[in-house]
């Protein structure tokens, strides 16, 4: 939307920001099973070794994550709306309420995604302990939205960028 846009536009309530979010973690889910499925068929079901340790090819994981970050920044620079978002009425701008670069889309999905890396704690903390840490994280990034006047997230605040709710 263009700048004579954003005065109609509202700043997101959490709670809908976060009822879009499972709306899009739907169509997350599918993303992955759709790649899963065709790296099985073009490595002949060799993605994860079975045997005494099962282990998952090396590529795997990080393709998935760009993928789905794909599917993020490219709706985003589409409109500004996840599949998510749609039914939401909700639409991502710049702070001023312009329509997003692809740096600013590229840094919000990457800072957005940063609670994952604490999957790694999970030899020490065992995989149920290791996803607690990635959702705590998460509550953390989310937080700020509690108090921010403009209701953003530390992924808006560091890609400056604002959910708005249109219509």
């Amino acid at each position: 939307m263009t700048r004579s846009h954003a005065p109609a536009a509202h700043p997101c309530p959490l709670w809908r920001r976060l009822a879009a979010l499972v709306y899009d973690l739907l169509a997350v889910v599918a993303i992955v099973m759709v790649v899963g499925l065709l790296c099985q068929l073009a490595t002949g079901g060799q993605v994860v070794a079975a045997g005494t340790h099962p282990a998952i090819a090396w590529w795997y994981q990080p393709l998935q994550g760009l993928v789905v970050g794909a599917y993020f920044v490219i709706s985003w620079l589409r409109g500004g709306q996840t599949l998510g978002m749609r039914p939401w009425r909700l639409r991502l701008v710049t702070a001023d309420g312009g329509k997003l670069r692809p740096g600013q889309a590229l840094r919000r999905v990457v800072v957005a995604a940063l609670p994952l890396l604490l999957l790694g704690l999970a030899p020490w903390l065992g995989l149920r302990g290791a996803v607690w840490a990635v959702l705590i994280g998460w509550a953390v990034w989310f937080a700020p939205a509690l108090f921010d006047p403009r209701r953003r997230t530390l992924h808006d605040v560091a890609a400056a960028t604002e959910l708005r709710q249109i219509g």
